[in-house]
C-alpha cells in the first residue's frame, strides 16, 4: 500500500462546458430572432448547439478514454443524452413547426390594399373582402385563438 500513488481524478469542464454552451444554444434563439439574417434560418444557434456537441464530445472522450485521469463517464452520458433530446425539440421547432406559418415577408404592409380573399364566417358561408368593403374601407381584425 505505500508504493501505490494516489491519483486524484481531474474535473472534465469540456462536460460541462459543452453542456451549458448547448442549453444556451437552445435559448438563443430568442435573442437572435431580431436580427433579420438570423431571423428566418437559426444559424447561429445552430453553431452554439455545434460548440456545445463538440465540447461534450471532447468530454467524452476525455471521461471514457481516460477514466483513471477524469471525472465524466455519467453526467458525460447524461448530458449527451439531454443535450440530444434539447436539440432535437429545437430542430423540430425550428424546421417543421414554424415553416407551417406564412413568411412575413409576403404579408401586406400598413397602408396597402389587402389582396381579395375568401373565407367562411362562424355559420360556414362564404365571405369575400370585396362584399365587406365599403367607400370608407374595412377594419379586418386577426386573432390568434379560439372564440
Amino acid at each position: 500500500m505505500a508504493n501505490k500513488i494516489d491519483m486524484k481524478r481531474k474535473w472534465n469542464w469540456a462536460l460541462w462546458l459543452g453542456f451549458v454552451v448547448a442549453v444556451g444554444g437552445l435559448f438563443s434563439y430568442q435573442f437572435f430572432i431580431q436580427f433579420p439574417s438570423t431571423r428566418d434560418f437559426p444559424w447561429a444557434s445552430l453553431l452554439i448547439f455545434g460548440a456545445g456537441a463538440f465540447l461534450l464530445l471532447i468530454g467524452l472522450f476525455r471521461a471514457f478514454g481516460r477514466p483513471q485521469l477524469y471525472r465524466g463517464k455519467v453526467f458525460g452520458s447524461i448530458f449527451t443524452a439531454v443535450t440530444l433530446l434539447f436539440f432535437a425539440l429545437f430542430s423540430y421547432e425550428m424546421f417543421y413547426v414554424l415553416r407551417q406559418v406564412p413568411l412575413s415577408a409576403q404579408a401586406p404592409r400598413v397602408g396597402e390594399r389587402a389582396p381579395d380573399f375568401t373565407l367562411p364566417d362562424q355559420s360556414g358561408k362564404s365571405v369575400a373582402l370585396a362584399d365587406l368593403l365599403s367607400p370608407n374601407g374595412a377594419v379586418l381584425i386577426f386573432y390568434r385563438g379560439h372564440w
